[in-house]
């Protein structure tokens, strides 16, 4: 049993327009599973996840609950105070074959400043295993954008799972050494 000074309860807000792939990264890292059947989210929806994250003074709990928000701005803007409430981390999401995803990600960062002290956040340009000429995006731009913010992006694929745990876990462990105020 972990005492609670080694126990990071992290809620993780997943940003980006409709289609981009937020639910279907959340369900690669939480089951391991995928379904290439499109279903819109409706409104929020909360996944958790518990894992032991190890770290240079030892190992931490982590309770990381997700939420996974519709794609329509108009209709987020709606439940945003609600939803980023409390988020300690951001997936900030685009789909690597439709280059309006990426140009939505600015709008998306003003919701969450809207309501948020910016939090740790990763950039993830989703959509890797689609044949190179479905690539609109290179990772060049995401590269940029993510540098704008400080923060790492990655490449994933929800369909075959690559780089979909290191995307999860590089923030978990960005969070926890905010939230206990570690080195980096």
């Amino acid at each position: 049993m972990f005492d609670e000074d080694r126990l990071l309860k992290a809620k993780i807000c997943l940003v980006g327009d409709p289609r981009v792939g937020k639910t279907s990264l959340i369900r690669r890292y939480v089951h391991d599973d995928f379904d290439d059947r499109y279903i819109s989210t409706l409104g929020a929806k909360i996944t958790k996840k518990e894992f032991v994250l190890p770290s240079r003074d030892g190992e931490y709990k982590v309770n990381m609950t997700v939420w996974d928000i519709m794609g329509d701005r108009g209709l987020t803007d709606l439940l945003k105070n609600s939803y980023f409430d409390g988020a300690g981390g951001l997936l900030v999401v685009c789909d690597l074959t439709r280059t309006e995803t990426f140009e939505g990600l600015s709008e998306w960062m003003i919701t969450a400043d809207s309501v948020i002290e910016t939090p740790p956040m990763t950039f993830v340009g989703n959509k890797i295993d689609l044949k190179s000429e479905q690539a609109a995006l290179d990772a060049s731009p995401l590269s940029s954008f993510a540098g704008e913010y400080d923060s790492p992006y990655f490449l994933t694929s929800a369909k075959t799972g690559e780089n979909v745990n290191a995307v999860f876990l590089d923030l978990a462990n960005r969070v926890l050494k905010q939230t206990y105020d570690m080195e980096q």
